[in-house]
């Protein structure tokens, strides 16, 4: 009976096997013993083979090792650390100390196309701190090892400068791409070192058909002296969607010179008029020939008609005016009738004579619309796009901008941001998150804007070169600045936020630094600082890369005869003895696939300790023996007390076979799964 019960597995979402049963669903005929057959699947799909071995591909060596590098499932987990973490019982922020290929694998179940957006500052590749080696074999031993030494490098001297890179970012890409939202975004950080082969990367994993675009960062005005003949003033961002179709860029703000072209008013608010003839691109007649056709106007008041009547009579038909050539309207016929209300005749004077000529009243807002944005421009050369500004951000913040000095301006990460439509709750990652600027951005953004974005910061942790500034001010590996500055900025932001509050209803000195420390430190800045904090979420849950808490059978070779012994002990356990239960309800989260961010509340089951997990206790874990073990009676009281959709627990924790098994049928007719550890 006990085999029968489903187990919660000690590894990561096969994406691999759900990736294969997704196309059997529609293909079955090209699985034969279970193996595709990838030349019948292609000829399904009209792609018949031709061995033409001179297709264009992108190819390097080491590329077949990353698909099997990105689809070995981790048997790691993320292990809560409350003391390092800011509000970790309230939060919805997330910072994750570890690999960022393995923290990807193990986020694919609970974050499979959840993420809004992600943006990622990745190694440039320039020759130095190449950390990130991968190892198929045994990655959480692997990432063990890195951890314990400083940098390995990348030279070019290796031959493989660009395949190692290449190599490294693959995977990672590919497992991101799985978070995306289907109206998901990703930003990409990078100079003129990669940007090339990270354009053909990431065509062949997000698709050329959803890139989106490159926007051009003037990112040091000066000019770097790194390179022999040019000093690069710039870098890049690549954006892809996950669909083009659906992707949701809407573009910034309007700048106050834009405001400005806003002056008409009317019922339906503030406008400005735009000409309804095309003006560049396609306007000839010939070339879009459905959109010539002749609009009627009433002289008397301006409106418009596709129909000549008594009161439509005078005809406006677009034309070129320098070369009195037909030309083309901006809108078609179908787009007049549904909107017509909005356009409007107005008189002007053209070479000295008056005519008539058609406008759109582009509205300032439109009623259920966000308000009016324009295009992003793709060349970002404002002043706080200088990554001078990073580091006068990390001096503000810890005294020091030595702690961490190449770190992008929080200007660039919160113009992106600002780029995506937002919701409350979307989620925005960063995967190399480095001195964690985008947790920065999100939680400044909040606070300005009073969205609810939550964050996900992973990053390695790093040791910081003893010689380094970090070091010697106490910081032994990058995630410990990272957490820091999370902490440093989100205390500041609810200071400032309090200081404007307090300006709101009285003048507390809102452009004097002197009285905004004196405001910060009276008691009425304390208590709006608490106020604020009830809405703002400046927190985040800090979590840490480790080896699975479940017990599994070590097949390393070894002739010692003790630790064989101790290794045939642990296996009477399924928890590993130095984990608690907060680990272990945290990898079932994990593996069952619920966020990371859903409430836990600790509950009593007769003499047990046990586990709701979200707010009408979607999951109920017990891994507490108690006197006697668990019983029927406690099962009975988990179904009628709580009524979760599932039930975990340690197998070891119910009193006997037969209590399991009773468990089972009471469980069956409550039509509540169990699962066992």
């Amino acid at each position: 009976m006990v085999e029968n019960i489903a187990r919660v597995s000690g590894q990561s979402m096969d994406i691999e096997g759900i990736n294969k049963e997704k196309l059997k669903s529609v293909f079955p005929e090209c699985f034969v013993e279970g193996k595709l057959d990838i030349d019948k699947l292609l000829n399904l799909c009209g792609e018949y083979i031709d061995n033409d071995f001179e297709k264009y591909k992108f190819e390097w060596k080491g590329k077949f090792e990353c698909y099997k590098i990105a689809g070995k499932r981790s048997t790691g987990t993320l292990r809560p650390c409350p003391e390092e973490s800011v509000n970790f019982d309230t939060t919805k922020n997330m910072y994750i100390e570890g690999d960022n290929l393995e923290v990807l694998k193990l986020l694919q179940t609970s974050y499979y196309r959840k993420v809004k957006m992600i943006y990622i500052d990745p190694p440039y590749n320039t020759g130095n701190d190449f950390v990130y080696e991968d190892d198929f074999k045994d990655p959480m031993a692997k990432y063990k090892e890195v951890t314990q030494q400083t940098t390995k490098s990348n030279p070019e001297t290796m031959g493989r400068f660009h395949t190692n890179w290449l190599n490294m970012m693959y995977p990672r890409l590919r497992l991101a791409s799985n978070l995306l939202r289907d109206d998901g975004v990703i930003f990409i950080s990078i100079d003129d070192n990669e940007v090339t082969n990270l354009r053909k990367l990431c065509d062949e994993v997000f698709g050329e058909e959803n890139f989106v675009g490159d926007i051009i960062i003037k990112s040091n005005p000066r000019g770097s002296q790194s390179v022999e003949y040019i000093a690069y003033q710039h870098e890049h961002i690549l954006i892809y969607a996950k669909n083009f179709a659906n992707t949701g860029i809407v573009g910034h703000g309007l700048s106050e010179d834009m405001l400005e072209e806003y002056k008409l008013k009317d019922e339906n608010g503030k406008y400005r008029l735009l000409g309804l003839r095309q003006r560049g691109g396609f306007w000839r007649r010939s070339e879009r020939p459905l959109l010539y056709y002749p609009i009627y106007v009433n002289t008397e008041n301006g409106n418009v008609s596709l129909n000549k009547d008594n009161l439509h009579n005078y005809e406006v038909i677009p034309y070129q005016p320098s070369t009195k050539e037909d030309g083309t309207w901006r809108w078609s016929k179908e787009k007049f009738n549904n909107e017509k209300q909005f356009l409007i005749a107005k008189k002007i004077i053209r070479d000295g004579n008056p005519d008539w000529d058609i406008f759109q009243k582009d509205y300032l807002y439109k009623a259920g619309e966000i308000p009016k944005r324009t295009k992003a421009k793709s060349l970002w050369d404002e002043k706080e796009m200088n990554y001078q500004n990073g580091s006068t951000e990390i001096k503000d913040l810890f005294g020091n901008s030595g702690i961490f000095p190449f770190t992008k301006p929080k200007k660039l990460i919160e113009k992106c941001i600002e780029m995506v439509s937002l919701d409350i709750g979307d989620i925005v990652l960063d995967f190399f998150s480095g001195s964690a600027t985008t947790a920065h951005a999100v939680m400044q953004l909040n606070a300005e804007d009073g969205g609810n974005r939550q964050f996900i910061m992973v990053q390695l942790p790093e040791l910081c070169d003893e010689k380094s500034e970090a070091y010697k001010a106490g910081y032994k590996n990058i995630c410990e600045i990272g957490k820091e500055r999370i902490r440093l900025a989100g205390k500041k932001i609810l200071e400032e936020q309090a200081h404007l509050k307090g300006f709101a209803s009285a003048n507390t000195g809102k452009d004097k630094p002197e009285m905004f420390t004196l405001f910060t430190n009276s008691e009425e800045g304390k208590e709006l600082q608490n106020e604020v904090a009830q809405t703002l979420d400046i927190g985040f849950k800090v979590f840490k890369l480790d080896t699975s808490n479940l017990v599994k059978w070590d097949s390393t070779p070894t002739e010692d005869k003790d630790e064989i012994y101790q290794r045939m002990s642990l296996l009477k356990e399924t928890i590993k003895p130095d984990r608690n239960d907060l680990d272990v309800v945290y990898e079932v989260m994990l593996k069952l696939g619920i966020p990371l961010d859903y409430p836990i509340q600790e509950v009593s089951v007769n003499d047990k300790r046990a586990y709701s997990i979200g707010e009408d206790c979607l999951v109920l874990v017990c891994l507490d023996y108690g006197k006697d073990g668990i019983t029927a009676d406690d099962v009975k009281l988990m179904c009628e007390d709580f009524t979760p959709a599932k039930i975990v627990a340690s197998e070891q924790a119910f009193k006997d076979d037969v209590t399991l098994s009773n468990a089972h049928y009471i469980l069956k007719d409550h039509n509540i799964e169990m699962k066992l550890l």
